[in-house]
């Protein structure tokens, strides 16, 4: 398995979900970068584990131990690695599923690849416990991006049947984006938290689980950052966004929705405001060609159910080769969405720190 990405920012993740830790390796900081442990321990806590009404009941403490790459809070320009311990792991709920694949899961195809030699314990490489070395990551990216005036922030846009508002593409604020960091529920509509909690309670109550959708944005970014054709903005984070777990969709703007418009109602036309070129509208969130408008980047991703419920599912034993019923055993998730916030805010920062360094 090769779970390596970037460019001039190199970014390694490892580790299983019930091994004796995880953790990630950042090659490419600039050494001089003062980090706030304090605020990358307010990005893990976003994420961690049974701190939400419908999230899995695994709690981990997701204590960073940084091992090198920083000195006295300060980057030193070496490779920064750092370990999480896994201190609440209960793998034997896990017996069942060796020979029985979980549908919607990893576990078939990994089975087949890797010759059953693969970690299955809570999904092993696989797991969505993997997004906490990456926001980590994200977390470092953060804070070098706000050294360049530049904010990365996400909110629920929707679970199941009930939706948040939208970001206005083309007035996105940092403030905006701030508020939604700070927030424990991150929603534009406040009203719509309640709704929202009720319909994750109805499907985890019904031994289910229900997906969701993300709204993403960045301002402060420099217009012509990007590439075309193979190196565009979309492509490069569209690779680190499918990279987390239950992601099955992304859009830039407004995505598909351009299939049903016309030209003249989508185009973002161009006038000078305060001596500046600027958009007139943001339908294309802020990437033209490839490369940033200027505007604010705005992108959303689709969230699926967690397909590890609860309730009966046909699957199959792949020793006899004969149909089973499995029944799923463990703690999981009944809504992913509230917990991927931070993560995919994590891949869009740690794409756009690649692209600028």
């Amino acid at each position: 398995m090769s779970s390596m990405t970037g460019e001039k920012l190199k970014l390694s993740i490892f580790g299983e979900s019930h091994g004796e830790a995880i953790g990630c390796v950042i090659d490419g900081l600039p050494a001089g970068a003062k980090l706030d442990m304090d605020e990358i321990n307010a990005e893990l806590a976003r994420r961690a584990p049974g701190n939400q009404a419908g999230a899995t009941a695994r709690r981990e403490k997701d204590a960073p131990h940084i091992v090198s790459g920083v000195l006295n809070g300060v980057t030193t320009g070496a490779p920064l690695a750092m370990l999480i311990e896994n201190t609440n792991t209960k793998s034997g709920d896990y017996e069942n599923i060796a020979l029985v694949p979980r549908p919607s899961h990893s576990d078939y195809p990994a089975y087949v690849k890797y010759g059953g030699c693969n970690d299955i314990r809570g999904g092993g490489h696989f797991s969505g416990r993997l997004t906490a070395p990456l926001v980590f990551a994200g977390a470092v990216a953060k804070q070098l991006l706000a050294q360049k005036g530049i904010t990365v922030g996400a909110h629920i846009k929707r679970i199941g049947a009930v939706s948040d508002s939208s970001f206005d593409f083309n007035a996105v604020t940092k403030e905006q984006l701030e508020r939604l960091t700070d927030g424990r529920f991150p929603v534009l509509d406040v009203d719509k938290e309640a709704a929202m909690r009720a319909e994750i309670a109805q499907y985890q109550a019904q031994q289910n689980s229900v997906g969701g959708e993300i709204e993403c944005a960045a301002v402060g970014l420099p217009a012509g950052l990007g590439g075309n054709l193979f190196d565009t903005v979309e492509s490069r984070l569209s690779a680190l966004l499918f990279a987390v777990p239950a992601v099955k969709g992304v859009q830039f703007g407004l995505g598909f929705d351009f299939a049903a418009a016309n030209a003249q109602t989508v185009n973002d036309g161009y006038t000078v405001k305060d001596g500046k070129v600027a958009l007139l509208s943001n339908n294309n969130g802020g990437v033209l060609g490839g490369l940033t408008s200027g505007a604010p980047l705005v992108l959303s991703v689709a969230i699926k159910p967690t397909p590890s419920i609860a309730a009966p599912q046909p699957s199959v034993n792949l020793q006899t080769m004969e149909n089973e019923t499995l029944v799923i055993h463990g703690r999981h998730d009944a809504c992913i969405v509230p917990r991927a916030v931070p993560v995919i805010e994590a891949a869009v920062a740690i794409g756009l720190l690649d692209m600028l360094l």
